[in-house]
Protein backbone atom coordinates (compact mmCIF):
# COMPACT_ATOMS: atom_id res chain seq x y z
CA UNK A 1 0.00 0.00 0.00
CA UNK A 2 1.27 3.33 -0.81
CA UNK A 3 0.61 5.84 1.71
CA UNK A 4 2.18 9.04 -0.28
CA UNK A 5 0.87 8.76 -3.44
CA UNK A 6 -0.52 12.60 -3.29
CA UNK A 7 3.20 14.28 -4.25
CA UNK A 8 2.57 16.75 -6.13
CA UNK A 9 5.41 18.56 -8.76
CA UNK A 10 5.68 21.40 -6.67
CA UNK A 11 6.47 19.46 -3.42
CA UNK A 12 10.51 19.41 -2.67
CA UNK A 13 11.68 15.83 -2.07
CA UNK A 14 15.56 14.91 -0.84
CA UNK A 15 17.67 11.67 0.63
CA UNK A 16 17.05 11.29 4.22
CA UNK A 17 20.53 10.91 6.03
CA UNK A 18 22.11 8.16 7.41
CA UNK A 19 22.50 5.52 4.45
CA UNK A 20 24.84 3.78 2.74
CA UNK A 21 25.11 3.71 -0.89
CA UNK A 22 27.37 1.68 -3.21
CA UNK A 23 27.66 1.15 -7.10
CA UNK A 24 27.16 -2.69 -8.20
CA UNK A 25 27.29 -3.41 -11.87
CA UNK A 26 25.61 -0.27 -12.56
CA UNK A 27 23.28 -0.72 -9.69
CA UNK A 28 22.95 1.33 -6.55
CA UNK A 29 22.43 -0.90 -3.74
CA UNK A 30 21.48 1.13 -0.13
CA UNK A 31 21.46 -0.15 3.23
CA UNK A 32 19.68 1.82 5.91
CA UNK A 33 21.34 2.42 9.02
CA UNK A 34 18.43 3.07 11.03
CA UNK A 35 16.15 -0.13 9.93
CA UNK A 36 19.29 -2.32 9.10
CA UNK A 37 17.73 -3.02 5.57
CA UNK A 38 19.56 -3.37 2.68
CA UNK A 39 17.71 -1.81 -0.89
CA UNK A 40 18.34 -2.57 -4.34
CA UNK A 41 17.49 0.41 -5.89
CA UNK A 42 18.22 -0.64 -10.21
CA UNK A 43 19.69 1.64 -12.52
CA UNK A 44 17.19 3.82 -12.95
CA UNK A 45 16.31 3.87 -8.77
CA UNK A 46 19.80 4.80 -8.61
CA UNK A 47 20.15 7.45 -11.28
CA UNK A 48 16.33 9.01 -8.57
CA UNK A 49 18.82 8.73 -5.74
CA UNK A 50 21.54 10.91 -6.97
CA UNK A 51 19.27 13.35 -8.49
CA UNK A 52 17.76 13.74 -5.52
CA UNK A 53 21.15 14.34 -3.02
CA UNK A 54 20.32 18.30 -3.32
CA UNK A 55 16.69 18.69 -2.90
CA UNK A 56 14.56 19.23 -5.79
CA UNK A 57 11.15 19.64 -7.16
CA UNK A 58 9.29 16.72 -8.55
CA UNK A 59 9.16 18.74 -11.52
CA UNK A 60 12.67 19.34 -12.10
CA UNK A 61 13.25 15.73 -11.06
CA UNK A 62 10.79 14.33 -13.79
CA UNK A 63 12.39 17.26 -16.37
CA UNK A 64 15.81 15.97 -15.59
CA UNK A 65 15.51 12.24 -16.20
CA UNK A 66 13.13 12.96 -19.32
CA UNK A 67 16.25 14.41 -20.52
CA UNK A 68 18.31 11.09 -19.56
CA UNK A 69 15.38 8.68 -21.16
CA UNK A 70 13.30 8.50 -23.73
CA UNK A 71 9.79 8.19 -21.68
CA UNK A 72 6.77 10.72 -22.23
CA UNK A 73 6.24 13.04 -19.14
CA UNK A 74 2.82 11.35 -17.53
CA UNK A 75 4.68 7.93 -17.71
CA UNK A 76 7.98 9.29 -16.01
CA UNK A 77 6.04 10.97 -13.76
CA UNK A 78 3.50 7.83 -12.55
CA UNK A 79 7.13 5.74 -12.33
CA UNK A 80 9.09 8.56 -9.94
CA UNK A 81 5.94 8.86 -7.76
CA UNK A 82 5.95 5.00 -7.30
CA UNK A 83 9.31 4.85 -6.88
CA UNK A 84 9.46 7.86 -4.62
CA UNK A 85 6.02 6.77 -2.62
CA UNK A 86 8.30 3.58 -1.49
CA UNK A 87 10.96 5.19 -0.27
CA UNK A 88 8.85 7.69 1.41
CA UNK A 89 7.12 5.35 3.29
CA UNK A 90 10.46 3.05 4.15
CA UNK A 91 11.28 6.24 5.43
CA UNK A 92 14.57 7.09 3.06
CA UNK A 93 12.91 10.42 1.40
CA UNK A 94 12.18 13.44 2.64
CA UNK A 95 9.14 15.82 1.16
CA UNK A 96 8.77 19.44 1.98
CA UNK A 97 5.66 21.32 0.93
CA UNK A 98 3.24 18.37 1.86
CA UNK A 99 1.01 19.21 4.17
Amino acid sequence: MIKNQNIANFHVVSQVEGNIVSDMDGEKVMLSIHNGKYYNLGEIGGDIWDSIKEPITLEDLVTKLQAQYDVEKAECEEHVITFLSQLIDEGLVHVEGKS
